[in-house]
């Protein structure tokens, strides 16, 4: 890699640089059918954000929404911290190409992650947690009693009983749910936004802030401050739907948006869609951007070719092998 002119990597911690998902991990190491429970809080989350688009919620508040199940199942701070440390999985590559990236440009990490696990990445990683953002997470300040918890397991347990929903297709706020799916959705609503309120171990739902949705692009917003630069020198890497306001907010400002394998919400919003098991072609387009600029970017296209794609990836060709070796070269046989 070569020497950067000022620009600045940032990048999602779960998806580019680790395998994890350390609150469902949690939820499925310490609450009975955890796995069960955390996708069904994932899915209405997603719902929340980005179908119903709730005021003050964004993707991502499923790691407040869970807490007070994990207060009621006997997390504290230090099983947190320990069991982070203990299931850390790095992406191939991730490791050494967030240090070559650091010795050309200044690098970030912004996750909604809790900073439990954060810190236990940055350990491994080498990375300073200085330069990182993540949802700040003190179980322990915070008591339940014994009547709270008895009902809190009794949220769960409802909760578990839900049959699947599906909002693939909802429509905007929800308009073309059926009839079961709104259901379900009804007893989640109360649940969270009508009974959980009412307890005093919900001042722990309301104190925590997790960094994603429109908390990442602020993230962002305090990084180009802090080095002055401008958002068009931003290489943002992410996955998920919490990463979809970070993309608006780069790609809208000329920086570079990039999905590393990521979701249906991701790739929508991202300008550069990267699938690959190892973290390489990260590390690869970071250097260009962060070195050359969006020049080095112009017209690049990485595709497999297919019988169904050939064609349009031969004009895409042709076109900039022209441009490259001029036109009478470039149209030759």
């Amino acid at each position: 890699m070569g020497v950067a002119s000022e620009r600045v990597f940032v990048t999602d911690c779960e998806g580019p640089i680790t395998k994890n998902d350390n609150a469902a991990e949690l939820a499925a190491a310490f609450i009975p059918k955890g796995d069960v429970f955390f996708s069904t809080l994932s899915l209405y989350d997603d719902y929340l954000a980005e179908v119903l688009r709730k005021p003050g919620y964004k993707a991502g508040d499923t790691l407040r929404l869970i807490l007070p199940f994990f207060k009621a199942f006997g997390l504290d701070n230090r099983s947190v911290m320990k069991f982070s440390r203990m299931n850390i999985q790095i992406v191939p590559d991730a490791g050494d190409i967030l240090q070559k990236i650091m010795e050309i440009a200044p690098a970030y990490i912004v996750s909604t992650s809790y900073s439990q696990y954060i810190m236990a990445v940055c350990d491994v990683l080498g990375f300073s947690f200085l330069n990182t953002y993540s949802t700040t997470l003190n179980l322990d300040e915070y008591d339940l009693s014994s009547t709270e918890k008895v009902m809190i397991k009794d949220f769960h347990r409802r909760i578990l009983d839900l049959p699947p929903f599906s909002i693939e297709g909802a429509g905007e706020f929800g308009a073309n749910l059926s009839p079961p799916d709104r259901e379900t959705i009804a007893v989640l609503d109360e649940i969270f936004w009508h009974l959980m309120p009412q307890l005093g171990i919900y001042r722990l739902v309301r104190d925590v802030n997790p960094i994603g949705g429109f908390e990442k692009a602020a993230a962002i917003d305090r990084i180009v401050d802090r080095h002055g630069v401008a958002i068009r020198d931003v290489c943002y890497v992410g996955d998920s739907i919490t990463d979809v306001e970070a993309f608006r907010k780069v790609k809208a400002g000329g920086g570079l948006a990039i999905s590393f394998n990521g979701n249906n919400w991701a790739v929508k919003e991202a300008e550069i869609a990267i699938t690959a098991q190892t973290a390489f072609p990260i590390g690869w387009l970071a250097d260009l951007f962060l070195t050359k600029g969006r020049e080095a970017l112009e017209d690049l296209l990485v595709a497999r070719v297919f019988p169904e794609n050939v064609d349009e990836i031969s004009q895409i060709s042709s076109r900039v092998r022209k441009i490259v070796r001029t036109e009478k070269i470039g149209s030759l046989g």
